[in-house]
């Protein structure tokens, strides 16, 4: 429902901040649009709240708009992205907030959508609405919450998150290939909401031979969620069997494959449900990365995680196309020259070279830590 609460008093957290909770509730079912929470409050009391609903749905300040009904008038209405002032699948959200009489708009961050951007909070203040842009941390906030929109409504590619767990000594599994768990429980329910807010989980064909992982997103009593981020898996020769744990779960699994893939396999794995996609091979033979990115692309994909392992996210840092990564350290040795690491590919020759984050942060969960931050271009 776009409406999520009755008339509440501030008691908890300032209306911002309840926005911002409800944007960040609404991430990875919302895309290509982005996910956008609203408040209308008056004297300290909430009279509306709302959320973007999946496309085609009602955006957020209406959803608020219609639960504070004549409320409104005079009231703030604090939101997390400016408000759209042009038609698309539904009228502007400036022409129902000049209509229902608001005072004051607080924006957390303006709209990066080219059409948007800065327009809106104009038509507000021409209409004699006072519009406040948010600083410090609900501005950063805001930021992380649509960095992946800001990409793909410039360059229509996915924001792309690098995301794996690994050892103190920089192993993501034993020698073996035994990888479960290398971090503790609380780690992963941190995980499972990345998922939760992502619009595609990405891995390669080597992680799914060797964990057979399921890639649901998943509440914390282990069931699978209603909504299920587009599982993909970058296999170039079709490899996947059939009766692995990724097609049996609830929600859409892609295998991308190479031009040439051998057809009994592409065969078997529609007939089991999965969508085959074949992508010319690049240099190495492998999927190309740009084309499918570009796909995924087109096909609405906003915010894309990828899961591992080292091969895929080798190939995606040597051709620079990770924006975040998000790296979960267990305080744990493995050792051993043969365990595998997260990241492979042809890496680089000279220091000067490496990928370095900028942005960082770190945050401990349970006993792990979580080191967040954005590779910084080169040159």
């Amino acid at each position: 429902m776009t409406a999520v609460s009755t008339v509440a008093a501030l008691t908890d957290m300032t209306p911002m901040a309840r926005a911002l909770r409800l944007a960040r509730q609404a991430l990875g079912s919302t895309s290509p649009n982005p996910a956008v929470g609203a408040v209308v409050s008056k004297e300290g009391v909430v009279l509306g709240e709302g959320y973007t609903q999946p496309l085609g749905g009602g955006h957020a300040e209406i959803g608020a708009l219609r639960q504070a009904g004549e409320s409104s008038r005079g009231a703030d209405l604090y939101t997390t992205l400016e408000p759209c002032c042009t038609f698309g699948r539904t009228p502007p959200c400036t022409r129902a907030i000049i209509g229902a009489g608001i005072r004051r708009v607080y924006l957390a961050v303006e709209d990066p959508n080219p059409l948007v951007l800065g327009k809106g909070r104009r038509e507000l203040e021409a209409a004699g609405v006072q519009v406040q842009v948010s600083q410090g941390k609900d501005a950063e906030t805001a930021g992380e919450i649509y960095q992946g929109f800001a990409k793909h409504i410039n360059t229509g590619l996915p924001f792309v998150t690098a995301k794996f767990a690994m050892s103190l000594d920089g192993k993501i599994a034993a020698h073996t290939g035994d990888s479960k768990w290398i971090t503790g429980p609380e780690a992963r329910v941190v995980a499972q909401q990345l998922r939760r807010e992502s619009d595609v989980v990405m891995v390669g064909i080597s992680t799914v031979l060797a964990d057979d992982p399921q890639l649901t997103a998943r509440d914390r009593d282990g069931g699978p969620l209603t909504r299920q981020p587009l599982r993909v898996v970058l296999d170039s020769a079709g490899r996947t069997p059939t009766t692995a744990k990724l097609l049996q779960e609830p929600g859409k699994t892609v295998i991308a494959v190479c031009l040439g893939a051998p057809v009994d396999k592409i065969v078997r794995l529609e007939d089991a449900g999965a969508e085959v996609i074949q992508a010319p091979p690049d240099p190495d033979g492998r999927v190309d990365m740009n084309g499918l990115l570009e796909e995924l692309g087109r096909r609405g994909v906003v915010n894309l995680m990828v899961e591992g392992g080292g091969i895929i996210l080798g190939s995606l840092f040597d051709g620079g196309r990770v924006d975040k990564v998000m790296a979960f350290v267990a305080p744990v040795i493995i050792g051993g020259s043969g365990a595998a690491s997260p990241v492979e590919g042809a890496g680089i020759s000279r220091m000067a070279d490496a990928w370095r984050l900028e942005r960082t942060k770190m945050e401990q969960v349970g006993g792990d830590w979580i080191v967040t931050g954005y590779p910084k271009a080169r040159g």
